[in-house]
């Protein structure tokens, strides 16, 4: 942890900054994906599903945090007509890791199936 001292008229304040932030939370939610744990949706493609987060799915996609802030079921299930489950799973590791890795032969298919969900 790093801190920061700063004083403002008398008042002495500290920032403190919590190293590799950013790098811990995609950590605990790729584990949290992975472990199903703390789960509150699901997104089905193809007749399979995968549990998620609507925090996540939110943040990464306008089109999830509308869809999700609308419908106030605990646990939603989410049918992807248009996608196939392969193409979910890229989508749903690269929302949760901020990277994934497409062959070149399903990269046009993935990068239509993102631009729909507005990913």
């Amino acid at each position: 942890m790093d801190m920061e001292n700063t004083n403002t008229g008398g008042d002495q304040h500290f920032c403190l900054r919590w190293n590799n932030h950013q790098n811990t939370l995609i950590s605990v939610f790729h584990n949290l994906l992975n472990s199903s744990t703390l789960v509150d949706c699901a997104l089905s493609a193809e007749g399979k599903t995968i549990q998620a987060h609507k925090v996540l799915l939110s943040a990464c996609s306008p089109y999830f945090a509308t869809l999700l802030s609308q419908h106030f079921d605990k646990h939603p299930i989410i049918i992807l007509k248009d996608v196939k489950y392969t193409e979910l799973k890229s989508m749903m590791e690269y929302m949760y890791r901020g990277e994934v890795n497409i062959s070149q032969d399903q990269l046009g298919a993935f990068l239509k199936a993102a631009e729909s969900l507005q990913i």
